[in-house]
């Protein structure tokens, strides 16, 4: 016979996103799951962060400081244009795609991520059969051998196997002119880089936390739009990356990953092609 959960094994998150959404049932209902569902969470699982720091306006840094903790996302929206993000269902579907892959491209996935991943599921979609592949790659690997395995490809001794940056995917150097034109648009949006992070903006995973940001609304709505953001800072090279990964010497749980991002582009530039 089953129980209610008990408020007290619940982490912070959880209390948060409940009292922020007026109780279990209005915060079931906002994300279009059922109650039990929500009231047998412990913590806010990774997959729905994005989806519940968009019905609530509770930041994913207190959703899950172990996956998003103040300081490891590279963007933030400034005091002065900070908005509460929308809770449009399509909306926050992006947004969690975008925030997925930025956080496993930003820094090695935790066990707690890779446990959760390992449950993912889809369907017959393109999309859905490259989530399968991220299951079933997270369930056959370890936080100390996914941390290596992101050594060696984005940092490595001297330089890693990859460089995710669209300086030098479209220059063949660092700091060039996609950095300086990523800042100006950041500039416009009021999106900083969060104190003690030292990634150039052009990093590919800073540049999905910024699409988040935009898709949503948290990030300067409606002074960029998505599309001109995508087209113009991450549709020139982005593909070319992730085929860069699938093939990397060093990549296994990455290979994986690079299918999602893959195919997660290739699904936002056709729709890029339908809003022209």
């Amino acid at each position: 016979m089953t129980q209610p959960q008990r408020e007290d094994v619940r982490d912070r998150g959880v209390t948060l996103a409940i009292d922020a959404a007026g109780g279990v049932g209005p915060l079931a209902r906002k994300l279009g799951i059922s109650q039990p569902s929500v009231s047998g969470w412990t913590r806010v699982p990774a997959e729905r962060v994005a989806a519940v720091e968009a019905a609530t306006g509770v930041s994913r840094a207190l959703l899950r400081p172990d996956l998003f903790a103040t300081g490891t996302s590279a963007t933030a929206p400034s005091s002065a244009t900070a908005r509460k993000p929308c809770g449009d269902d399509l909306a926050m579907a992006r947004a969690r795609e975008y925030l997925l892959l930025a956080a496993l491209l930003t820094r090695p996935p935790s066990q707690a991520l890779l446990d959760e991943l390992s449950q993912v599921t889809g369907d017959a979609t393109a999309l859905g059969l490259a989530h399968i592949g991220l299951a079933e790659a997270a369930a056959a690997t370890t936080d100390g051998a996914a941390g290596r395995e992101y050594f060696n490809l984005f940092i490595g001794v001297g330089r890693g196997e990859l460089l995710p940056y669209a300086s030098y995917y479209l220059t063949g150097f660092l700091n060039e002119r996609p950095l300086a034109r990523v800042r100006e648009d950041m500039q416009r949006l009021g999106v900083v880089r969060r104190a003690g992070v030292y990634e150039p903006e052009d990093h590919i995973g800073s540049l999905f936390e910024v699409m988040a940001g935009l898709v949503t609304g948290e990030f300067g709505r409606g002074s960029i739009d998505p599309g001109d953001f995508l087209r113009r800072h991450v549709v020139p090279w982005g593909e070319r990356l992730f085929a860069d990964l699938a093939v990397a010497e060093n990549a296994k749980f990455y290979k994986a990953v690079a299918e999602v991002g893959r195919v997660w582009l290739e699904i936002e530039t056709e729709a890029l092609s339908f809003r022209s």
